[in-house]
């Protein structure tokens, strides 16, 4: 997108991090960041708008750790009906920006049998199920066309963020995230699929972003909020409400855990 569509304060800005908040996540921007500016989704022309309960559909920019740092509090799904290139907008006005790191984040199931509810998990690697992806029918100017996803998320600042975790005596995971398009959760019997690709934990977004990022040239790190487990392993029902009150259960730790990874980016 063209930043002379953007406020004159956020291009003056500079941001170095990008950040998006994931489901029940938005928290983190109102009690770590402090705030220079904000901006509604609605008010960038031709910009896509947040339909989902517990994103707030805006950019927060501001400062945390000594880093400049602009935040997407809520963002888009395939499920909401748009289009790639409108979920994958805001990275490429992001890295236009100057942003070179990007956290992505997201509560998700957990596939794996040793995670529990509350749990976070260090994304080491993702699988595109959503039967499409983002670079498609694009020609771009900035980024290999046929970009390499040996490492998408970078495997030494995972190695930091893991030794920090180590010295907090945190419980960090470290796992596979499978993202499909929702907005029905997955049945028991796709999640034993899932779980035989080598799937630790499953959720509805992350994937197109990181794979835009990538492409650009940014430095990503993913972390999920694991917020229940999944079906055939939950004990009932699975719910968008458990979800949210999951992470604002470890509104705390995941604070602690995303500032600390910021300030080591």
């Amino acid at each position: 997108m063209k930043l002379s569509k953007l406020p004159t304060e956020l291009t003056d800005f500079k941001p170095e991090v990008g950040l998006i908040l994931g489901s029940g996540l938005g928290f983190f921007a109102d009690d770590q960041i402090e705030v220079v500016g904000h901006l509604t989704y609605a008010e960038i022309e031709g910009f896509p708008v947040s339909t989902v309960p517990g994103h707030a559909g805006q950019f927060v920019w501001g400062h945390l750790e000594g880093r400049r740092v602009l935040c997407m509090q809520g963002r888009f799904h395939f499920y909401e009906g748009y289009r790639m290139e409108q979920l994958t907008l805001p990275i490429r006005m992001m890295q236009k920006l100057g942003v070179q790191v990007l956290f992505l984040t997201n509560a998700a199931g957990g596939i794996n049998p040793c995670y529990v509810s509350g749990d976070f998990m260090l994304i080491e690697d993702h699988i595109n199920f959503l039967g499409t992806n983002p670079l498609i029918g694009t020609v771009v100017d900035v980024g290999a066309r046929f970009p390499d996803m040996t490492e998408v998320y970078d495997k030494a600042l995972r190695q930091k963020i893991r030794e920090w975790a180590q010295r907090q005596s945190m419980r960090l995971q470290e796992g596979n995230y499978l993202a499909t398009t929702g907005p029905s959760f997955e049945t028991p019997a796709e999640i034993r699929a899932f779980a035989t690709l080598g799937a630790d934990a499953v959720g509805m977004s992350t994937v197109p972003e990181a794979i835009v990022a990538r492409q650009l040239g940014l430095r990503v790190i993913g972390i999920s909020c694991i917020t229940n487990a999944a079906a055939g392993i939950s004990s009932g029902p699975l719910s968008h409400e458990e979800v949210t009150e999951t992470a604002d259960s470890v509104r705390q730790e995941f604070t602690a855990l995303l500032t600390a990874a910021i300030a080591l980016s």
